[in-house]
């Protein structure tokens, strides 16, 4: 696995970037060995801010952590991005039994006041056409509580996401 570090409002030091290198050598043996791992490091409010995204070919795992010690927070990330990848192992295995970039008998099994609201960044993406469950398990491994898909059964633009009681909700789009 190729790891990809950069910094943001920070300068990382070289024992650190190592350091970052040696735990991600760790998730590594899950992958082939062209998968990149992309870790952004920042400075924010005092803390650092430490984001992972690992593109498996249409897998996408993703984990953030903000700490005040970053060596602390890259365990922690590491600790996140595995445990993503053990609690959805089955379901990954059965929508990805041909893909090589995962090596899925490596991974462990799972044990257990108003502001104004203003627009702060804008993400574009291509749609991806998705079942709602394989919509729903991407966007639990982004850790995100919704996601915009391209529904394959019925070629429309849907959203999935996250209730309070931790079910799943479907908003359909229709024109």
């Amino acid at each position: 696995m190729k790891v990809i570090i950069t910094s943001k409002n920070f300068s990382a030091s070289d024992h650190l970037k190592d350091t970052i290198e040696k735990k991600f050598e760790k998730l590594g043996k899950y992958f082939s060995n062209d998968i990149v791992a992309n870790v952004m490091i920042s400075m924010e409010r005092g803390k650092q801010k430490i984001e992972a995204t690992i593109n498996a070919k249409g897998m996408i795992f993703r984990a953030e952590e903000n700490a005040v010690d970053a060596y602390v927070g890259i365990d922690r990330i590491v600790e996140k991005l595995s445990s993503q990848m053990s609690r959805f192992k089955e379901k990954l295995q059965k929508k990805y039994k041909d893909n090589k970039e995962l090596v899925f008998h490596d991974i462990p099994e799972y044990d257990e006041a108003l502001e104004e609201m203003k627009v702060v960044r804008t993400k574009k993406f291509d749609l991806v056409p998705m079942t709602a469950e394989e919509a729903i398990l991407q966007m639990e491994m982004l850790q995100h509580t919704f996601f915009v898909f391209l529904n394959m059964e019925t070629d429309n633009v849907n959203v999935v996401y996250k209730r309070k009681n931790n079910d799943y909700g479907l908003l359909e789009t229709a024109y």
